[in-house]
């Protein structure tokens, strides 16, 4: 069970099972949702997934496949909760930093890097795509 929320408290979930994957995404457009270098995400069917609270939406058209992305985060403190991918229907990309315990995630994989700030290091061995890795 893998659990989280926002800041203000507003905002629960609940994961049922391990993530697909977790994988740090370096697109600009990440980078302004998460106000970091990078997004960490918890890749999972959003089957798996239960939130209780009001998440708001911003679609963000402004991706390189073209499809929308829905960044859901919640209304009152602002805290991003997940994006949904269109071109992955069933798939939600869940913010680690909202994990009430982030610890065993860490990324296995970075998305982007045609992006990456030129100071953030990928550790090695850690596999790295120019885009993304599907």
């Amino acid at each position: 069970m893998i659990e989280g929320g926002c800041n203000c408290g507003g905002v629960r979930y609940r994961i049922e099972g391990a993530p697909i994957t977790v994988a740090a995404c370096h697109c600009t457009r990440c980078r302004r949702q998460s106000g970091g270098t990078f997004s960490v995400n918890l890749v999972v069917p959003i089957a798996q997934m239960t939130v209780t609270g009001a998440l708001s939406r911003f679609t963000d058209r402004d991706t390189t496949s073209g499809a929308a992305v829905q960044r859901e985060f919640c209304g009152t403190c602002g805290s991003p909760i997940r994006s949904l991918i269109d071109a992955s229907p069933g798939i939600a990309a869940v913010k680690a930093g909202t994990l009430d315990d982030p610890d065993p995630y860490a990324p296995a994989l970075h998305v982007f890097t045609r992006s990456k700030v030129a100071w953030v290091e990928v550790p090695a061995g850690v596999p790295q795509f120019v885009e993304n890795a599907g």
